[in-house]
């Protein structure tokens, strides 16, 4: 199993405008994705170890 370090740290520079938003909104949409992957690539029965099954995975990937 494979982990993700999905903790970043965003340095704002007295810019907190259009392009820091977007930045952030594709930073998280990168992180729903790695994790969506990451978490279908494990069988049902790792899942159901972490209290997980299938239809969970985009709802924990979003939070």
């Amino acid at each position: 199993m494979s982990a993700y370090d999905t903790n970043r740290v965003l340095t704002r520079h007295g810019s907190s405008g259009f392009v820091t938003r977007m930045i952030e909104a594709i930073s998280a949409w990168n992180d729903a994705r790695l994790t969506t992957a990451a978490l279908s690539k494990l069988s049902d029965r790792e899942l159901d170890d972490i209290g997980l099954c299938r239809g969970d995975i985009a709802r924990v990937a979003r939070s």
